[in-house]
């Protein structure tokens, strides 16, 4: 499958255009932990601790087979694309609405699984967290516009998370369903209900 992705970094630069406060937010994400740059993603492995309840999944499982996450960049140069442009504007509000509305994959819908990726807060209370994002690379809906629905996790917690910071890397396991969330970060597809939250603590 395109790494669709790559093509969300490519317009990292124009992301103020759609992004309230991105400079402040873009700083908070960086300083939460500098290890990693734009674009990261984090590799599940076999090295992960195995837990019997939950399935070990990747992002791509997330994508129905026969979707093609490049038909919104159908027609677009982004290489003629330019910051304040009108036709901008237009193509990322083109693109806004396709990936707001991606499809999710029906067989993921209450599945039981366990997924590492990036945090973005929603709802917290000093240093409890009650639910975030959960998104597939370092800088998704901070630094660049947000990944597809498809790809966007919107995670509540029925006991609150202390000390998870923005774009902290972390697994979450907990039931999946497929369920439109829309917030001031991004259209999420999915919604988990998590069970177990804790830190990314795989070698790099």
């Amino acid at each position: 499958m395109i790494k669709f992705w790559t093509f969300s970094l490519a317009l990292a630069a124009m992301a103020c255009l759609t992004c309230t406060d991105a400079t402040n937010a873009a700083d908070k994400a960086t300083a939460a932990d500098p290890n990693y740059r734009l674009g990261d993603k984090l590799a599940p492995s076999a090295a992960a601790v195995k837990q019997s309840d939950f399935k070990l999944t990747e992002w791509d499982a997330l994508i129905p087979k026969d979707w093609d996450p490049m038909e919104a960049f159908k027609g677009i140069n982004l290489g003629l694309m330019r910051d304040g442009d009108p036709k901008t504007m237009a193509a990322l509000d083109r693109l806004k609405r396709a990936w707001d509305t991606a499809p999710t994959e029906r067989a993921m819908n209450n599945a039981r699984i366990r997924i590492a990726g990036f945090v973005v807060p929603l709802d917290a209370e000093g240093e409890q967290l009650h639910e975030f994002l959960l998104v597939p690379y370092f800088g998704a809906c901070i630094h660049t516009p947000p990944p597809p629905a498809n790809q966007i996790i919107h995670v509540t917690l029925a006991t609150p998370v202390k000390g998870v910071r923005m774009m902290e890397a972390i697994w979450v396991s907990g039931q999946l369903h497929t369920a439109i969330s829309d917030t001031q970060m991004g259209t999420s597809g999915y919604r988990m209900d998590a069970e177990l939250v804790s830190l990314y603590r795989e070698k790099r």
